[in-house]
């Protein structure tokens, strides 16, 4: 944020700073110690922490990271739900949450194979949990059984794992271009699944609408918004404390929150900077929106959800590769009961009856790179 905007933004609190020569630059900068796993992992590390290194840096839902594995048998990893790092009140059914887990497993057959292993990954072996989300975090999401195979190919998308990023900005005004769209809709789609996606003013606009009506929801359901608020990590200090979450930091955040103007009270709070920021931030990226996608699946198992993730992160990988910015969207598809006005009519509108269900909705357009998201270190999921 250039320095006149800030002062602009500041001056809108009625709050003056005066001009002292200080180097707003040097404020609150993202902790190292925070987005180090982005720099890929030590070359002798064992092979399976070194494949979990990699799948750490999958997207999963309001960045909880909520993944544990467990290494007690040779060859083998045990993958489960942190029952700690559920989203009770977005996530009610922890839909969103195994579909973060069907990222970290691709991501993680992704690193295997540049390893030169072949992976067996049987999902949900104890049976799938049928209940809300906490029953998610008392049974295996996946067994991945690692059979070293110097012959199997590598795959392509490897190389675009530590560059990949959920780009929450504004996108520059730009439809995807023909040759963009054909790589975005020659996704390798697993079985019952399919895509859609929209290119054009006269279809992203009501979906946009939708996205605008389901952020503010969300925002102004007070238990839906505080579990967002409890997840902010405001400053250097709170992020380097718990990289994980929503992460605000730079010159403006210090500044906010040394004039005690930015607060996890105040964020809930509407009339104050803290609670219109969220709003202002949020309705800048819907209004940056020129293109909008979807993936779907023929039916809601704890399966489809998880392979839902799978897609989605190839997807995200083949963005990356191609130089397309990303982010899901997905408060429209949340399941507590104000939302379900909303995403009824969202899907209506695109034509969408159950059993099939749509696992994902997201942005794509054109905008520079941003920086990471933080990450827990790998041992930090490790429970054996």
């Amino acid at each position: 944020m250039d320095r006149r905007k800030f002062i602009r933004t500041i001056g809108g609190s009625g709050l003056v700073i005066a001009a002292s020569g200080f180097s707003l630059s040097r404020c609150d900068q993202m902790p190292e110690s925070a987005i180090s796993p982005w720099s890929g992992p030590a070359p002798d590390l064992p092979d399976r922490e070194w494949l979990l290194s990699y799948a750490i840096l999958a997207p999963n839902p309001h960045n909880r990271q909520p993944w544990l594995a467990d290494l007690s048998k040779d060859d083998e990893i045990t993958l489960f739900a942190d029952p700690e790092r559920l989203l009770p009140h977005t996530d009610p059914f922890g839909r969103q949450v195994l579909i973060g887990h069907g990222t970290f497993l691709e991501l993680l057959g992704i690193a295997a194979r540049e390893k030169g292993y072949r992976t067996k990954i049987t999902l949900f072996p104890n049976g799938e949990p049928a209940g809300d989300s906490l029953e998610i975090g008392t049974m295996p999401v996946a067994r991945i059984q690692l059979e070293k195979d110097v012959s199997i190919s590598t795959d392509p998308l490897f190389g675009d794992i530590l560059n990949r990023r959920s780009n929450k900005e504004g996108y520059e005004k730009a439809y995807l271009n023909a040759t963009d769209e054909q790589i975005i809709e020659s996704l390798p789609l697993l079985d019952g699944q399919r895509t859609g996606i929209a290119t054009n003013e006269a279809d992203v606009s009501p979906l946009r609408e939708f996205a605008r009506l389901s952020v503010l929801k969300e925002i102004e359901t007070p238990r839906t918004l505080l579990e967002s608020v409890e997840l902010t990590r405001i400053g250097a200090t709170e992020i380097a404390a718990n990289p994980d979450g929503i992460d605000l930091n730079g010159p403006l955040f210090w500044w906010l929150k040394r004039f005690n103007l930015m607060s996890k009270e105040k964020a809930m709070t509407p009339g104050t900077l803290a609670h219109q920021g969220g709003i202002d931030y949020a309705m800048g990226w819907v209004e940056g929106t020129y293109n909008m996608g979807w993936l779907s699946t023929a039916d809601n198992s704890r399966s489809a959800q998880v392979n839902a993730g799978r897609s989605y992160v190839r997807l995200n990988l083949m963005a990356t590769n191609a130089g397309i910015a990303i982010h899901p969207v997905s408060q429209v598809l949340q399941e507590y009961p104000e939302m379900q006005e909303i995403q009824s009519d969202f899907l209506d509108h695109l034509g969408i009856e159950a059993p099939e269900t749509v696992q994902m909705f997201y942005r794509l357009g054109y905008q520079t790179n941003v920086s990471p998201s933080p990450r827990r270190k790998m041992p930090d999921i490790v429970i054996a």
